[in-house]
This record gives C-alpha cells, structure tokens and sequence, in this order.
C-alpha cells in the first residue's frame, strides 16, 4: 500500500465536501511531478487530504478508489490524468501547517521540503506519524 499527501482549496473543494459526495474526482493537476505521484497511486493506497492557501492544516484521510485516467479537464487531451477519491475518516483534530514545521521529525518531508507540490508520496512511518500528531492534544 501507498501513502500520499494531496493539497486542495477548501474554498473550492474540502475534505468535507468529499464526505459529503462520498466519493470525487481529483482532477486540475497541472504539474508534471504531481501528475507522475498520481499515475503512481495505487487502488487502495491511503491519501492525507491537505487544506491549503487559508487553512494550512491536515484535514482527513481518504483512499484511492479508482487508479488514474485522462483528465476529462485536459484541453487538448493528452498530458494529465485524474484518481478517484473516497473519504475513510477526517482527523481526530486538523493538524496546522505550523505544528507540522515546528516539529524536527518532519523537517523533510515533501509538504515541507517542496511546497508547492500538490500531491507527494509520504512513507507509512510519516503518514502514521502524521496521524498520531493530530490525534494529540495541540502543542502549540
């Protein structure tokens, strides 16, 4: 099984709004590397869902339901793909950008190290690790 991290607006598409259609798909990525993280995901493979630009924080867990496709956004066709998603659970509490850099176990991973990035592999160790953090009363 894989672990992924995956960015999204919450303005445009939250965790929440994923529970609530059950299932989506994850379409618009327009990074080469992004693209090569999906078209490398696996049915099954658990995903952190990732609230970006005014939330920052980590909001849920989500699964990989269907492995990648064209992107029926792609215009012309050709260069992108998309995944199918299905919500698992959202976290017990959202765990912040801040406390994330804050602690030194985590001063490599992609969310940190590559920024930009909107989807990235995570090892089991981290996504586990990532995890226990938000269910830990907030450090900060």
């Amino acid at each position: 099984m894989g672990y992924w991290l995956m960015k999204t607006e919450p303005g445009e598409f939250s965790f929440e709004d994923l529970v609530r259609d059950g299932r989506t798909v994850w379409d618009g990525v327009r990074n080469f590397q992004a693209r090569n993280n999906m078209k490398a995901m696996k049915k099954g493979d658990q995903v952190l869902i990732y609230h970006s630009v005014t939330e920052k924080a980590l909001a849920g867990i989500a699964r990989v339901s269907r492995e990648f496709y064209p992107d029926p956004t792609d215009n012309p066709k050709g260069d992108w793909v998309v995944v199918d998603l299905e919500p698992l659970n959202p976290l017990k509490r959202r765990l912040s950008l801040a406390e994330i850099k804050a602690d030194p176990a985590l001063a490599e991973i992609p969310l940190i190290k590559q920024s930009r990035l909107s989807v990235m592999p995570l090892d089991k160790k981290t996504f586990d690790y990532l995890i226990d953090l938000s269910n830990r009363k907030q450090s900060l």
